[in-house]
């Protein structure tokens, strides 16, 4: 019962969540640009999207953010297996 409980939560953040959205549009070097194409590719679980995602998390929080979204999302990505690179 309490997983049930919990899987609703869980649902009712991602929507909530996936209503916050805005779009970025930034212009990267050409070495970082390949540096993340590769990683995307090599790891099945990344796409560029949660990459700048926790890129952009990690940063913030290494720099004082006390924002609770933002350190949930840099902790799940801290804490989420993925193949070394």
């Amino acid at each position: 019962m309490d997983q049930i409980r919990q899987s609703n939560l869980t649902d009712k953040k991602l929507v909530e969540c996936s209503s916050n959205k805005v779009s970025l549009e930034t212009e990267l070097s050409e070495t970082l640009y390949n540096t993340m194409k590769d990683f995307v590719l090599s790891n099945p679980t990344w796409d560029q999207y949660k990459l700048i995602n926790s890129a952009l998390a990690a940063f913030l929080v290494q720099n004082g953010c006390k924002d609770n979204s933002v350190s949930e999302i840099y902790l799940n990505q801290l804490f989420t297996p993925s193949k070394s690179f």
